[in-house]
């Protein structure tokens, strides 16, 4: 259970960085609120699933998901490029957050 609340959070974590952008230094309502939200869920879930997953692995795969969402959200909306280099890229962190459950 602590892995679906940790891959959860993470995907939480890639909503607050995108309604982070959006909120244009919080000067727009709907995004920040969105952002405050997303980002005390997936707080209180990181936290939740580091009672049983070490601290190191648990941090590094929410950062991870996070950080794919977040980009992978990016590139296919067009508010970032995408190349074959910057895909590749993206799946080698997919291959160490997968890396890290495995070996887990």
């Amino acid at each position: 259970m602590s892995w679906i609340v940790l891959v959860l959070s993470g995907v939480l974590e890639a909503v607050w960085a995108t309604a982070l952008g959006r909120s244009e230094g919080f000067s727009r309502l709907g995004p920040t609120l969105v952002f405050g939200g997303a980002l005390v869920l997936s707080m209180a879930g990181l936290a939740w699933a580091m009672r049983e997953l070490p601290i190191g692995t648990a941090y590094a795969v929410w950062v991870g998901i996070g950080a794919v969402g977040t980009v992978g959200w990016a590139m296919a909306t067009g508010a970032e490029p995408a190349s074959l280099v910057r895909i590749l890229l993206v799946a080698m962190i997919v291959a160490g957050v997968v890396g890290l459950k495995v070996t887990h």
